[in-house]
């Protein structure tokens, strides 16, 4: 079912294998307790785990990877707690998307991951971004066990100007389309190497070098680049009618991150207003992937949330590492 293996990482070990969701074969990571087989019908287990321990799934954002998470893995891995993260189709190292609309393909991946790991405890999914947005309609769907749900600046509520562009004025690809010859590759990774850092840090002084370059591995070259703004573009186009919350009943916290310079922080506020039993944590010195941030505490309010703590505020507040909270 997984071929895993062990990397070799600073402090807690992180397992990494393949597995298929969906039809999509795609890269997980991994921590905590090991699943095992057990039975003849290969029914699946965690190793030394209770049976209702809670297990967290990671989803990370558009043109990122699990690879996100590995600061927060390492967090939650030191307490003991077992969480998956894993590359979404078309991203990373999982198959490419099918051709037509991306939710629906996402969706079904999503349902795929939450009900494997509900065989072996109950699950909450996190997401942030384009995983916010899967996690928000993954928790629309009442047939799919969910413990709880963590939005972290998913978009299509009330976006930033950025988003907006690409959305209505896709100059950017005008332009492209318009030069009479393709920009060279070096002056892609240039641009990017300016931008992404922008875009993913509250401080750009922050920035770790190992994951910026992730992001510039994904745009090469003019062609990539390109491709890559034509599928945000449909993506946003598909934003408009992504939701329908008054389906989500589970537990849900909204992350709001004041330095997103994609998602504005307006949108996590419109979100906890449609979604009255919501919870609302905003910190003003985060950016639009806090889990490179502020690692530590990201995985202080994910191991509290977790761990049964999802309560409304006047009756669960949310620990001292997630000061900002509001009800």
């Amino acid at each position: 079912m997984i071929a895993a293996q062990r990397e070799a990482l600073p402090g807690p070990v992180i397992r990494a294998g393949y597995r298929r969701f969906a039809g999509f074969r795609t890269r997980v990571l991994e921590v905590g307790p090991r699943m095992v087989e057990s039975g003849r019908r290969t029914r699946r287990r965690r190793q030394g785990a209770r049976p209702d321990a809670p297990r967290i799934v990671l989803l990370h954002g558009y043109c990122d990877s699990a690879d996100t998470w590995r600061p927060v893995l390492e967090q939650l891995a030191d307490a003991g707690i077992a969480v998956l993260a894993v590359d979404l189709p078309g991203f990373g190292e999982a198959a490419p998307l099918r051709p037509g609309a991306m939710l629906p393909q996402l969706d079904a991946f999503t349902a795929a991951v939450i009900r494997e790991q509900a065989a072996l405890g109950s699950v909450v999914l996190v997401g942030n971004s384009l995983g916010g947005t899967m996690s928000l309609r993954a928790a629309q769907n009442p047939k799919l066990p969910i413990a709880g749900i963590v939005s972290i600046a998913a978009p299509g509520f009330v976006d930033s100007w950025l988003i907006r562009t690409v959305a209505k004025y896709p100059l950017a690809l005008r332009l492209c389309a318009s030069l009479p010859l393709p920009v060279p590759g070096f002056v892609v990774r240039s641009i990017a190497q300016q931008v992404v850092p922008r875009l993913l840090y509250a401080d750009i002084k922050m920035a770790d070098a190992v994951h910026v370059r992730r992001f510039l591995d994904l745009f090469p070259d003019y062609s990539t680049t390109t491709s890559r703004l034509a599928e945000a573009r449909q993506l946003v186009a598909e934003l408009e009618s992504a939701y329908q919350l008054d389906r989500i009943t589970a537990p849900l916290l909204i992350i709001v991150c004041g330095k997103d310079r994609l998602v504005s922080a307006a949108s996590g506020r419109q979100l906890h207003a449609l979604v009255p039993h919501s919870r609302l944590l905003e910190r003003e010195d985060w950016g639009h992937c806090p889990q490179l941030d502020d690692p530590q505490a990201i995985a202080e309010v994910l191991t509290y949330f977790a761990q049964g703590n999802r309560a409304r505020p006047e009756t669960a507040p949310l620990p001292s590492a997630a000061a900002g909270a509001a009800g």
